[in-house]
């Protein structure tokens, strides 16, 4: 394992909390390095200036005015250009070539359009589209085996699907996101937390953190709090346009019991005043914020694999609930009747959460990051 301090280059789209699970995977790990004495320069779009780590930033500049996937090919090749010399390892988050540790958070593009199932016309089609072409490029490049380069899978249903891409040579060890233990609140904390943010002090309340919660779920949790009984509530954080329109066209019975709060880097309060965490997810590599509910110790309800990768870290019923289907509203209306009426659940549920965010302890994290640092510079080193 490295013992000296390291210079550190990370690459990622924005650095913040508010951005996404991805990105507070960055933060946090880059804040447990940060603290071990490494020097770490982040490379990154944008930093978000509410972030409480403040680290040394190097904006990447790119131009709004091109599609997308131009910007994207813009990024990789200007990070790699920023990034060639001067530091000790460059730890990217992001498609692109300029990695020494490249960590993989979304479904690989090789494996959506060359080995997922598609229609044949769609498939074809790819073939000439510049946008997939050039994603393919990019990833290809990222993948492509060198001295002192490593692939990390976020969990282990990415690395399945790096396998089944790029075949089982491509050995990606899986380091999933951790998590900081919250302190335990009581009741009476939780009381006024609610009335702070403006929230009913009574009843269940059911909460999603999302940055667009279409995706995470939030039609199915509607449907679901249609049966449910009137003081169950729901609480969205993250909300954006999207979200807000699903919820002006559910019914008025619905609509009255959901609280809305835009996206914001101080999610604290919400876990704290939460009763449970639902995350009918639609696609989540890992799922960071039903990780991050469990810390504060909240009953979880979620997605199974290959919707919720997060689901294979967790034993059903014993450290989370976990649905059939993420659009089986009734299932999950069922499973939030059970959590809210059942003592005994609940305390299993909440004694599970522990145990599972116990797993998944930062420090562990960065640990194993450092050890792959280590491995990398000597393998470097033997190369020259």
């Amino acid at each position: 394992m490295a013992e000296s301090p390291l210079s550190i280059a990370f690459v990622v789209d924005r650095f913040g909390n508010r951005y996404g699970g991805a990105e507070a995977y960055g933060v946090a790990l880059m804040r447990e390095l940060a603290a071990a004495g490494h020097r770490i320069t982040v490379f990154a779009r944008e930093y978000d200036p509410a972030c409480d780590l403040q680290l040394p930033f190097r904006p990447i500049v790119v131009g709004r005015r091109w599609p997308s996937w131009i910007r994207v090919w813009l990024f990789a090749r200007r990070a790699a250009s920023a990034t060639r010399k001067g530091y000790d390892i460059v730890h990217s988050h992001m498609n692109g070539w300029c990695g020494d540790v490249e960590v993989v958070h979304v479904t690989p593009v090789r494996y959506r359009w060359r080995v997922q199932p598609m229609p044949g016309l769609k498939r074809w089609l790819s073939r000439l589209s510049p946008r997939v072409r050039t994603y393919l490029g990019l990833e290809a490049r990222r993948m492509a085996p060198r001295p002192g380069h490593r692939i990390v899978a976020v969990s282990q249903l990415i690395a399945h699907q790096l396998a089944q891409a790029y075949g089982p040579e491509l050995a990606a060890p899986v380091i999933a996101p951790g998590v900081a233990q919250a302190e335990p609140v009581t009741p009476e904390q939780r009381r006024l937390i609610r009335a702070e943010l403006g929230l009913p002090a009574d009843g269940t309340l059911c909460l999603l953190v999302a940055r667009n919660p279409m995706r995470k779920g939030l039609p199915t949790v509607l449907q679901a709090l249609a049966s449910l009984p009137e003081d169950v509530r729901l609480l969205v954080v993250g909300a954006n346009a999207a979200s807000r329109e699903s919820v002006a066209r559910a019914p008025e019975s619905v609509r009255a019991r959901v609280h809305l709060v835009a996206e914001t880097s101080q999610v604290v309060p919400y876990y704290q005043a939460a009763d449970l965490y639902v995350h009918p997810t639609l696609n989540d590599s890992f799922g960071m914020a039903p990780l991050e509910a469990m810390s504060f110790g909240l009953p979880v309800i979620l997605s199974p694999a290959p919707w919720c990768g997060f689901a294979q870290y967790v034993q059903p019923d014993a450290e989370a609930l976990v649905l059939s289907h993420p659009e089986q509203a009734d299932e999950l209306a069922q499973a939030i009747e059970r959590v809210r009426t059942d003592a005994d659940l609940r305390e299993r549920l909440r004694s599970g959460a522990m145990d599972v965010s116990a797993r998944h302890a930062w420090p562990e994290v960065a640990r194993r990051y450092l050890q792959l640092y280590a491995d990398i510079l000597l393998e470097r080193g033997a190369a020259s």
